[in-house]
This record gives C-alpha cells, sequence and structure tokens, in this order.
C-alpha cells in the first residue's frame, strides 16, 4: 500500500511531459505574433494566466517559466528572441522569429525552435490571412528595438505564475489558441541569413550548458528534429477547433440531419430538423439511438370530425337524413292506408 501511494504522488508530481518540446506550440507563437499589436503586447499575450500558451517548467520548479522577449534590428532584418527566465540572470533561449522585408516590399516571416529543445532546423513559416499590425511598427521612423524589463522576481503586475499541466491536457487546450485561419507551413532551411548572424552575440543557453543530455538530440536519438520525431507519434499536434468538436465525446450523443432541404422524384422530402417526411404524412425522426418516432396525419371522415366546421357540417347531414327518414316513413303508411280503403 505504501508503494501504490508513492507511485501516485510521483505521476502528480511529474505532470509534464518527459518531452520538453511538447510543452510549447510554435504555430500559437506564430499565431498570437501575428495578433500583436507590438512586441510589448507580444511577451503579454504569451505570459497571460488566462491563455496559458506555455507549459515549459526548464528548472522544474513545478511553475511555468516567465517567457521575456529580446530584439535585435539591422536595416530591414527584425530578430524576435524567446527566451525562459529560470533565476538570476539565467535564461534559455525558446524559439526566434525571424522577420525581413526585401527590396519589393514583400516580408517573410519564420518561427525557428531552439536547437536545444526542438532539433536543428524545426522552423514554421506563418502565412497570416490579413497582415499583421506589428509589421507597421517594425518599420515606422525612429524605431527602437524592444527589450523585456521584466526579470527574476520582477514581473508585470498581470503575471501570475501557474502549474504546468499534463501534455495530453496542453495539447488540447493549445488548439483553442491558435488560429487556424492562417497557414503554418513546415520547412527546413532558414532563408534570412542576416538573423543567424544577429542571434550569435545574444544567444542564451543555460539549459544546453548545464544539461546537455536533456537536449533534443539526446532525448531522441533517431530522429534530426520535432518534425522527423511527430511524423511516428501517433498524435502529433494540437487539434483545431473544428476538430475538436467533430472528436467531442459529446458529439456522439447529438442527432444528426441533413444539412440541406432537398425533394427527389417520388416527392418524398428531407428536412434539416424533422427528419424524413413524405406526402403521405409519414414521418420518421433518427437519432444516434435506436429511437424511431412514426405518426400519421392521414385526413378521413373520423379526424374531419375534430375540428368545429366538420362538427356543424356533420350535423346538418344528419339532419337532412332524419328528414329524409320521417318522409318516407309517412308515406309509407298513408300507402298502407290507402290500399286498406280498396280492399
Amino acid at each position: 500500500m505504501t508503494f501504490t501511494v508513492l507511485a501516485q504522488d510521483k505521476t502528480i508530481i511529474n505532470a509534464k511531459s518527459s518531452e520538453i518540446s511538447d510543452n510549447l506550440d510554435l504555430r500559437a507563437l506564430a499565431s498570437i505574433f501575428g495578433d500583436s499589436k507590438n512586441l510589448e503586447d507580444f511577451e503579454q499575450r504569451i505570459n497571460d494566466p488566462n491563455a496559458q500558451i506555455s507549459n515549459l517548467d526548464l528548472n522544474e520548479d513545478n511553475q511555468v517559466d516567465y517567457l521575456r522577449v529580446v530584439e535585435s534590428v539591422e536595416g530591414n532584418t527584425h530578430l524576435v528572441v524567446v527566451q525562459s527566465v529560470l533565476g538570476k540572470d539565467t535564461y534559455q533561449d525558446v524559439a526566434t522569429i525571424e522577420v525581413e522585408k526585401d527590396s519589393n516590399n514583400q516580408v517573410q516571416i519564420q518561427v525557428v525552435g531552439d536547437v536545444y529543445m526542438y532539433g536543428p532546423n524545426y522552423i514554421y513559416e506563418p502565412v497570416y490571412v490579413h497582415t499583421p499590425v506589428i509589421y507597421t511598427t517594425f518599420w515606422a521612423p525612429y524605431y527602437r528595438p524592444y527589450v523585456s524589463v521584466w526579470y527574476w522576481n520582477y514581473y508585470p503586475k498581470f503575471y501570475v505564475a501557474w502549474n504546468p499541466w499534463p501534455v495530453f491536457r496542453y495539447r488540447n487546450h493549445i488548439g483553442v489558441h491558435i488560429n487556424f485561419h492562417n497557414h503554418y507551413n513546415y520547412v527546413n532551411v532558414r532563408k534570412c541569413t542576416r538573423a543567424v548572424a544577429l542571434y550569435q552575440p545574444i544567444r542564451a543557453n543555460y539549459c544546453e550548458r548545464t544539461y546537455p543530455t536533456r537536449a533534443f538530440s539526446y532525448r531522441n536519438h533517431n530522429y534530426q528534429n520535432r518534425y522527423e520525431l511527430d511524423q511516428t507519434r501517433r498524435v502529433k499536434h494540437a487539434n483545431s477547433r473544428s476538430e475538436m468538436a467533430y472528436n467531442s465525446p459529446t458529439r456522439n450523443n447529438t442527432r444528426s440531419y441533413n444539412d440541406t432541404p432537398t425533394r427527389n422524384g417520388n416527392g418524398t422530402r428531407y428536412e434539416s430538423n424533422s427528419g424524413i417526411r413524405s406526402q403521405s404524412g409519414t414521418r420518421t425522426e433518427h437519432t444516434n439511438g435506436t429511437r424511431n418516432l412514426e405518426y400519421h396525419q392521414t385526413r378521413s371522415r373520423d379526424n374531419q370530425a375534430s375540428s368545429p366546421r366538420n362538427s356543424g357540417r356533420e350535423r346538418n347531414e344528419s339532419m337532412n337524413t332524419r328528414s329524409h327518414e320521417n318522409r318516407d316513413s309517412r308515406n309509407a303508411e298513408r300507402q298502407y292506408e290507402r290500399g286498406g280503403r280498396r280492399s
């Protein structure tokens, strides 16, 4: 019994996945970046305790790490670095967002996962439905690179640390915060060479230096990066909203209807909210269970009598019938009397 209790306690403590890269979806970073007004807004969104975009606990203190944002700019190239705050003057890079505008004013963007966490060349290129507002601030006159003012034990008022979730719960949760109207194309080549040069002087790799055996290459010997690992896993990504709604356990208990009313050559009418109804008035309603509801609306003299109009009509017909019967009876009596007199 003691062993069972200890095993249960250990399971509760080690709630998050041993695969570090499971705890931050780069598509979520790309999606939120496209919805942010500026980098300060971006940093606030990825650390929002209500949204809980990250599930990373790299220093293993049972609290999700604060993610700070640091930017380096040269010409039309913006390098945005997302770092986990692990202790006093201690940081570990999580991902970089590399934005560059060419001579034709075309903007290209790549979200690159850190080698320590995701393996080499794990890159997403988001294609936004609408041009991000943050682009307008990047190339504004007198632009100043953004550097977060927050550090260990000195955080904004809105921020409250939370405990990491089990990875399956985080995976289902994070899909709600990814804008699936955008596209997130995976590539394995970095396009912005200038961003690579800008990155080297400001790179922070505390975990990589301190815990080298926790690197992706040690965690997954047979795979180059997170993308190759995903190809062999049953659950690859967080589900979209539509996928989660479709796979919801309550969906199978709901009724299924036809989407569009149609009518075939036999006159059978199919309705989205009433099952199948034929011209004879027979209605059959199908659900996921075995219950079939049928009722008949056949018009006959019996059910016509239920209406006040039909009741009055029947009363008149009954009175006419009685008057004809009385008249026939009187004629018969007269003929009988005449016959008696003649005899």
